[in-house]
């Protein structure tokens, strides 16, 4: 009897210091965070419109899942790590929130992962380029959904080597995700037998780039990469186009997204090969939904941003409903058991690292006698498959 009791004791003390599973939905509703750029050099990429992105997988989602409420909260991060790192800090603390998506500047992601890696919360990557999230700096918890420097890099510098294209100089944003997509690009050049003949950093959201774009003339470069993005990307382009540089040599931009190229008249940047993660006209489901988007958003043209949020944002509702709770651990583990598939994530799938691995397009920006109206910007020549777009997996970062 007293054996009895000592085990019965005995078994009830281990389940009381055993770690319960979680199960259900806490604090009884689903709540994502969208933190981004919402009227900065990356407004038009991501921005407010990654919130209207967002809100559009829920509704599509159904509104609700397990039986509770999703609703969104959104925050303007002005590219700053320390205000998005406190913002991140104060939803899933105060407000409860459960992921956070948009996250475009790298350096903001940096800090914002730090943050929301120690709570054990995952971070639906849809804005941002720098590879750290899944290499020195990946987690459990990061999920990097629509592109990084690696793809960028391979899907637009090797082609313009195997041109001919053998001298470059780069115009790069002077913060981790210009110095990461230099990197990378540099490696590919010196690989395959190219020169890198100097490079400028260039601070975020500088209007005026002319000594940069001076200092490219000078260089004797045949292949100027522009290693930036958003309304950077717009402005140093309209500076080389201005000093002349465009005449010298070819013009490479290694982030453009469809808000950057529209912005550009059809003269300056018709006929420039470039790599995106999405097109809204590559066929009928990508024209569906953003015509949707379009209509919800004032006429704005869907980036490979705004279509990364809303893909992530319904694959992990799907992985709540599959894992039955919110709980980080437990959703993280069925977005990479369960594949996404859907008007962005082609052939997809989510690895262990947390790298989305999907179909890349290496595209031509048509010139303005081709284009039927102003959406119509690109011609997609190539799908590249996510196995050779995206880089391999490291050891340390298998998060099995």
């Amino acid at each position: 009897m007293k054996k009895s009791v000592l085990t019965t004791a005995l078994a009830l003390a281990t389940l009381a210091v055993m770690p319960a599973q979680a199960t259900g939905i806490s604090d009884d509703k689903v709540r994502i965070g969208v933190l981004a750029d919402m009227g900065g050099p990356y407004g038009d990429l991501c921005g407010k419109n990654c919130v209207e992105a967002v809100k559009m997988a829920i509704e599509d989602f159904g509104g609700t899942v397990l039986g509770k409420p999703i609703d969104v909260v959104s925050a303007d991060d002005q590219n700053k790590p320390d205000l998005g790192s406190a913002k991140a800090r104060e939803w899933i603390e105060s407000e409860h929130v459960d992921a956070i998506n948009g996250l475009v500047a790298s350096s903001v992601v940096g800090a914002v992962a730090q943050v929301a890696n120690a709570a054990e919360k995952p971070i639906l990557i849809s804005g941002a380029g720098s590879n750290t999230f899944t290499t020195t700096s990946c987690s459990p918890f990061n999920a990097h959904w629509t592109y990084d420097v690696v793809s960028l890099a391979k899907g637009t510098v090797k082609p313009m080597l195997d041109a001919g294209k053998k001298k470059w100089f780069f115009i790069t944003a002077d913060y981790a995700f210009g110095h990461a997509l230099e990197k990378v690009a540099t490696g590919i050049i010196e690989s395959n037998g190219g020169t890198v003949v100097g490079s400028a950093r260039a601070p975020l959201g500088t209007t005026d780039y002319s000594s940069f774009v001076l200092q490219a003339m000078s260089s004797g470069a045949d292949a100027v990469a522009l290693a930036n993005a958003g309304k950077d990307f717009v402005n140093s382009l309209k500076g080389a186009t201005e000093f002349g540089l465009t005449k010298q040599a070819t013009m490479v931009g290694l982030l453009v997204f469809a808000s950057d190229t529209k912005a550009i008249e059809a003269e300056v940047i018709g006929d420039m090969r470039l790599t995106t993660g999405f097109y809204w006209d590559r066929d009928d489901n990508s024209r569906a939904w953003s015509q949707r988007f379009m209509e919800r958003t004032g006429g704005a043209i869907p980036t490979m941003a705004h279509a990364g949020a809303y893909s992530s944002t319904l694959h992990y509702l799907n992985a709540v409903k599959e894992a039955g709770t919110d709980e980080g651990k437990a959703v993280m583990a069925k977005m990479k058991a369960i594949k996404p598939d859907d008007m962005f994530a082609r052939n997809a799938t989510l690895r262990a690292d947390g790298r989305l691995v999907h179909d890349m397009y290496q595209v031509r920006v048509k010139k303005a006698d081709e284009r039927k109206n102003a959406n119509d910007l690109y011609e997609i020549e190539r799908v590249i498959p996510g196995e050779q777009a995206f880089g391999e997996m490291i050891p340390e970062c298998d998060f099995k």
